[in-house]
């Protein structure tokens, strides 16, 4: 499909996009928004930008337009990635954590993956705090992994990975957390049901309000407010701050900084926050 994409159809994609889910496409992501346009008139079968345009403006219910965000997110993601950031998890704030949470089954400690894609992230941090948690005082550990695109969170709810999307695990944790494929699913690991049953995942748009009936501990919000202008990054930044307890942390991505923008968190060390 020869795609045309004119200034007029780039403008109206590019303010309905940032009007649904605060993503700003400037005028340098016009090819890439050019691409996954084609892919969603390819797979519904529309004529032209403007009749998808026209589609789009005329649902009320807001479903047409998940198949759209779906293809304009980005899933760049991979286990263990930037691995400082597990590393602090495991050495600072688990110890900080359960040593507030208390002993036995009475303390809680609650987790958020905001923008969690295929779930690499979310597992991660389930498998690295599984480790550094004591297993005689283990407190009620749940995470909760958030995204905006159905599609990764199908494949995240399903835990099951190639083999080179593993390999980067350490074989220990490797033979610990998953289950290696056989037969037909030979070539690929499947996440452990003690890994599984510690996650939850469920769609989440940042634009619209946060529902969440208890406060969490921490936030990874990694490499995901690159896509989002200063406005957008401040709101989302204090809501984080709203939603998290005591001194929980926020972590952000390396590639990321809260430079300019205002906030109530104190500086940890690069990309670490703390409320």
């Amino acid at each position: 499909m020869q795609l045309d994409l004119t200034d007029r159809d780039f403008r109206n994609f590019s303010t309905l996009i940032y009007e649904k889910s605060g993503i700003n496409l400037h005028h340098g992501k016009r090819e890439l928004l050019k691409a996954r346009l084609a892919k969603v008139l390819r797979q519904f079968d529309f004529k032209s930008v403007g009749d998808y345009y026209d589609f789009l403006m005329q649902d009320t219910s807001g479903d047409a337009f998940i198949p759209l965000l779906d293809v304009i997110s980005t899933n760049l993601t991979a286990f263990l990635r930037e691995p400082k950031h597990f590393e602090f998890l495991a050495e600072t704030a688990v110890p900080e954590l359960c040593a507030a949470a208390g002993t036995g089954n009475a303390g809680r400690i609650r987790v958020w993956c905001a923008g969690c894609s295929s779930g690499e992230e979310a597992y991660s941090i389930a498998m690295t705090m599984l480790e550094a948690l004591p297993e005689n005082r283990r407190p009620d550990l749940r995470i909760l992994g958030t995204d905006i695109s159905t599609r990764m969170l199908q494949l995240a709810e399903k835990g099951v990975y190639e083999a080179s999307r593993v390999d980067k695990v350490p074989y220990a944790m490797r033979r610990q957390y998953f289950q290696k494929g056989v037969n037909r699913w030979k070539g690929f690991y499947r996440v452990k049901p003690l890994v599984r049953d510690i996650v939850q995942f469920r769609r989440l748009n940042f634009i619209e309000p946060f529902a969440f009936s208890r406060p969490f501990d921490i936030v990874f919000c990694r490499n995901v407010m690159i896509y989002f202008d200063k406005e957008t990054q401040e709101k989302l930044v204090n809501r984080f701050h709203e939603v998290i307890q005591g001194a929980g942390y926020l972590f952000i991505g390396h590639s990321e900084s809260l430079t300019g923008v205002r906030h109530r968190f104190r500086y940890v060390r690069p990309s670490v926050y703390r409320k």
